[in-house]
């Protein structure tokens, strides 16, 4: 018994390991976003912004037929098969969906790269996006390729490949980006006198910093083949000792490559075509309200550049634990009861929800000194549009871990039947609040909060008819929420009383920041919102149960044990 005891701790301990990576990465990486598109944004201004916004939403979209899927699918096939033994036919699944990314690629680039004329200017209305559009397109063909290292990687069972060529790629998009547009925005100034074309000098600027995107790419994909090659060794002698029979041919392969990647590509393609769809409905609505191009763009910008760059920060963390959840939770499916099940997914969303809501609480109350730290831009578009995405925040965070559960419990299409119905709704909401009650660039957040909030509804209800599972609103929503309340009236506090004291830029809000997180974290372990299993099933669990117990800043009545 206690054997069987240490063997499932041992592979918790690993999964949280690898999640654990996955996660640092992806906030790294988002950190390292916000910072570079700080200068990015004060080099392109809003016009630039917006060209860069638009025409990077079709490059994502894109990127979401030719490559999105690619990692999961190529991860699950070799797992599969290394896990019986059968290393040869792991290793033509790599083969096999390396050519298949080469191909579809290839045909995507060229289709993006010729088509971009087209799509910029009767799709996108916005004519001046093509240059941007045309630097992304070879981007899409090297991602593609770089889909199937990771997911042959993360198939290894690991995600140390992944994660690193992550941050290298981030890296380099970041200062090639900022001298990229820095030489081109001059170049466009200086032909757009000639031309007569103001707006020329944020074009091509746009065009220059989507230049370290497709170069962050090439510096990924070039680590992950370094990878490769060192381990060509131990691929060799893993090969020779496969004593397996039945070579599965590679049309077989690259047939339950495509059925694997389909799901996955549906649900992901809602999320993409949710916001290119809102972009492109904004401007036409707003060209037809006798705005003008630059109006609109500038808006946009913000958008993209300002707020769209800083809710994704915290957005990173749910993403992370929603693709480690899904192992974790097949696994307990497979041989657990359904009160193991039940507990894996409770404590998913409730650690979820306990990492989100201080976010959205936080952006509530520091919108205007978070925009003003990181853009200079005290305005009252990009604050209020921050504190809108509070909600966006929560529900979307809830909604990505909602879609890896029904995933983990084989319900493989059901995340993208829930997004084709949330898109329908969300698109309707927009379009009324576009045309009837004029909201301008508000629509394209208040209508995300409808959309996230119906597929965190579908999903929930979904979930709860496949396996009985009901939400604790109590400890999943209400103690977060009771936290993260107070933090936010001591984190505007502080900020309020150091503005006036001392002034500046940096240090109130910084300070301001630093004592929300201590009073979040102090409060809600007090009041009982994570358990010491919770705490424990964190990475370096043991020794923060520790801490927490040193302090005595865990409840002092528990519950008894079950």
């Amino acid at each position: 018994m206690s054997e069987s005891h240490t063997n499932r701790k041992q592979k918790k301990d690993d999964y949280l390991v690898q999640g654990a990576i996955l996660a640092a990465a992806a906030v790294i990486t988002k950190v390292i976003g916000v910072v570079y598109r700080v200068p990015l944004a004060n080099i392109l201004g809003d016009e630039g912004n917006g060209f860069y916004g638009y025409a990077y939403q079709v490059y994502a979209m894109a990127l979401m037929l030719s490559s999105y899927s690619l990692p999961t699918a190529v991860s699950k096939l070799v797992s599969e098969r290394v896990a019986s033994g059968k290393r040869r036919n792991a290793f033509r699944v790599f083969v096999c969906s390396l050519v298949f990314a080469f191909i579809v690629g290839l045909i995507i680039t060229l289709a993006i790269f010729f088509g971009a004329g087209a799509i910029s200017e009767y799709v996108m209305k916005s004519p001046l996006s093509v240059y941007a559009l045309k630097v992304l397109a070879p981007g899409l063909f090297i991602v593609a390729v770089m889909a199937v290292l990771r997911g042959y990687f993360q198939g290894l069972n690991t995600m140390v490949p992944t994660a690193i060529s992550q941050i290298i790629e981030q890296l380099v998009n970041a200062v090639v980006s900022i001298v990229g547009a820095s030489i081109l925005f001059g170049i466009g100034i200086k032909a757009g006198e000639k031309a007569g074309e103001e707006l020329l000098g944020p074009a091509y600027g746009a065009a220059g910093s989507t230049i370290g995107t497709v170069s962050g790419a090439v510096a990924g994909l070039l680590f992950l083949i370094f990878v490769l090659w060192l381990y060509k060794g131990v691929i060799k002698k893993q090969l020779k000792r496969d004593r397996t029979r039945g070579r599965e041919s590679y049309s077989h392969i690259l047939k339950v490559l495509i059925f694997t990647a389909v799901p996955v590509i549906l649900s992901t393609a809602v999320y993409n075509i949710n916001q290119i769809l809102d972009l492109t409905i904004f401007n036409h609505i707003m060209d037809a309200q006798g705005y003008v191009e630059q109006e609109y763009m500038a808006l946009q910008g913000i958008y993209t550049a300002k707020y769209d760059t800083l809710i994704n920060v915290p957005m990173a963390i749910p993403y992370a634990l929603s693709a480690s959840i899904v192992p974790s939770l097949t696994a307990v499916v497979t041989a657990g009861t359904q009160k193991q099940v039940h507990y894996k997914i409770d404590q998913t969303i409730r650690l979820t929800m306990f990492l989100t809501i201080p976010c959205g609480v936080g952006f509530i109350a520091l919108a205007s000194p978070l925009m003003v730290l990181l853009y200079n831009d005290a305005s009252a578009t990009p604050a209020n549009l921050l504190m809108l995405g509070a909600a966006v925040v929560v529900l979307y965070g809830w909604s990505s871990v909602s879609n890896s559960v029904l995933h983990g419990l084989n319900h493989m299409s059901s995340p993208a039947k829930n997004a084709g119905i949330s898109l329908v709704i969300h698109l309707a909401a927009f379009i009324i609040m576009m045309t009837v009650f004029r909201m301008n660039v508000y629509a394209l957040v208040c209508s995300n909060i409808v959309f996230a909030l119906c597929m965190c509804y579908l999903n929930q209800r979904k979930i709860r008819k496949v396996c009985g599972f009901r939400v604790n609103i109590v400890h999943t929503f209400v103690k977060p929420l009771i936290a993260a309340l107070v933090m936010g009236v001591v984190a505007y506090a502080v900020h309020l009383v150091l503005d006036l004291l001392i002034g500046g830029r940096y240090i109130p809000t910084i300070v301001a920041i630093l004592a929300a997180v201590l009073v979040y974290f102090v409060i809600v372990l007090k009041i009982g919102t994570l358990s010491e299993d919770d705490i424990e099933a964190l990475p370096m669990g043991a020794r923060l149960l520790r801490l927490c117990k040193r302090l005595n800043l865990l409840p002092a009545e528990k519950p008894a044990e079950v």
